[in-house]
């Protein structure tokens, strides 16, 4: 089953829990940001659902990345999960993306999952030179534990990451229950990564509601959020969380990392997205620039 997937969604309460007091710690470094950095974007440009709604209709599969990095200013960059780019594709990536736009890459599945940071020093390098290469276009890497990760890997965990570059931006996803289960574990992990400079991902999806931490490490967020093809409780839940960034960015929260996940198959990712900068505009006072979607023609319509 896909990770935090839920048959009945009636069942989930999907109240977001109050901040984890370590919150506070950060808080009492930083001054509010005048304007602070939000990057909101999707975990896909491959969508050919996408033709005629943000990208033009006569787009070519070919063109798909060009016209996305012009909708969204960042993405969830899955593909590095599964290979680590070559030097074509970090050419490419950057010669398509928009000014401003930053790709927000996936430590791969070799390192993470099948040696659990275990002797993947090689792996690491050529994973770390190889995006490294987007430079300008490069943003925070997400390093997603699997499920089987749990505590008693932190020494392994602490040691990767301290041997990682200070220029890497690096987040880390943690998914295994043990971490959650006794404050004082989730306690120690936060001190952890609070001397090491690194972040934490925050996932807000259905069936694991343990992930959805509420703690910050600095005063930078990557949220995931998984939602459910246009369920009603995408757009609470948005709101709820548009309400909780209001509350962080007048304490200090600097940056924002969003990546919206529209369902299944991320057909309804665009609609969302849209919403949520909506809401984040009028909420937040923010200026971020909607994604423009075209009417869809109804047929018959024009008759």
């Amino acid at each position: 089953m896909e990770f935090g997937k839920v048959a009945n969604l009636d069942a989930v309460d999907f109240t977001l829990p109050p901040d984890h007091p370590f919150n506070q710690r950060i808080w009492d470094m930083v001054e509010p940001a005048a304007h602070p950095e939000v990057l909101i974007g999707g975990p896909i440009w491959a969508n050919k659902s996408y033709v005629g709604k943000i990208y033009p209709t006569n787009a070519k599969d070919k063109d798909f990345l060009h016209h996305y990095t012009r909708q969204f200013n960042t993405i969830e960059l899955n593909l590095t999960h599964y290979q680590i780019p070559t030097e074509n594709m970090i050419r490419r990536w950057k010669t398509e993306a928009a000014d401003g736009f930053v790709y927000c890459p996936k430590f791969p599945q070799a390192i993470s999952h099948d040696r659990a940071l275990v002797a993947t020093e090689s792996l690491t390098e050529e994973f770390i030179n190889a995006v490294l290469g987007l430079e300008e276009f490069l943003g925070t890497s997400f390093l997603q534990l699997p499920p089987t990760f749990g505590p008693d890997r932190l020494p392994i965990l602490e040691n990767y990451l301290k041997n990682l570059p200070d220029d890497l931006e690096v987040a880390v996803e943690f998914r295994h229950e043990n971490w959650f289960r006794k404050p004082e574990i989730w306690q120690k992990t936060l001190d952890r990564l609070f001397a090491l400079r690194r972040d934490l991902v925050i996932t807000d999806v259905a069936g694991r509601r343990d992930v959805l931490h509420m703690s910050l490490s600095s005063p930078k967020l990557v949220l995931r959020f998984i939602a459910n093809d246009g369920h009603p409780t995408d757009y609470q839940r948005a709101d709820a969380w548009v309400q909780r960034l209001k509350t962080w960015f007048d304490k200090g929260l600097q940056t924002a990392y969003l990546f919206i996940h529209g369902g299944a198959e991320n057909d309804t990712t665009p609609e969302l997205i849209r919403y949520w900068i909506r809401q984040l505009n009028a909420v937040c006072g923010l200026n971020l620039r909607e994604p423009a979607l075209r009417p869809e023609v109804v047929q018959g319509s024009l008759f």
